[in-house]
């Protein structure tokens, strides 16, 4: 249960750092004057399968911890390891199908993947030292 309520709480900070940071990429193409709704559909888009597979990520790496706790430390591996493969080739075909659908802008729809490692590094910037995370 405990995984469970971090795998929450994290995927929580990171929704709220990507939203953020997606606004921010939405206004600044307002600003350049490049703004259409295909930037809007591209933003949310792209936001919305960001956090999605950090929380699959999340959601994998804990049952790996899970079966390493019990002892399984291959299992564990090996869970990871497919993880990682799975949700790469879902992250492809789905960013696949959306760029080809030409309703979203490229690049609205790609960069809210690289908004999760500075939410992550800012959020363990204000983390309490020794704070547990839920």
């Amino acid at each position: 249960m405990e995984s469970r309520k971090i795998v929450y709480h994290e995927t929580g900070i990171v929704a709220t750092g990507v939203a953020v940071c997606t606004a921010v990429m939405v206004l600044i193409f307002v600003l350049l004057g490049k703004f259409s709704l295909s930037v809007l559909w591209g933003g949310l888009a792209g936001a919305v399968i960001s956090i999605g597979n950090f929380f699959f990520m999340a959601v994998g790496t804990c049952l790996a911890a899970d079966k390493a706790e019990a002892q399984d430390v291959k299992g564990g591996t090996k869970l990871v390891r497919n993880s990682y493969i799975l949700r790469l080739l879902v992250l492809f075909v789905i960013l696949f199908a959306c760029a080809k659908s030409g309703v979203f802008n490229l690049i609205a729809l790609v960069l809210p993947l690289v908004f999760v490692r500075p939410t992550l590094t800012v959020a363990e910037f204000f983390r309490k030292k020794g704070a547990n995370p839920s």
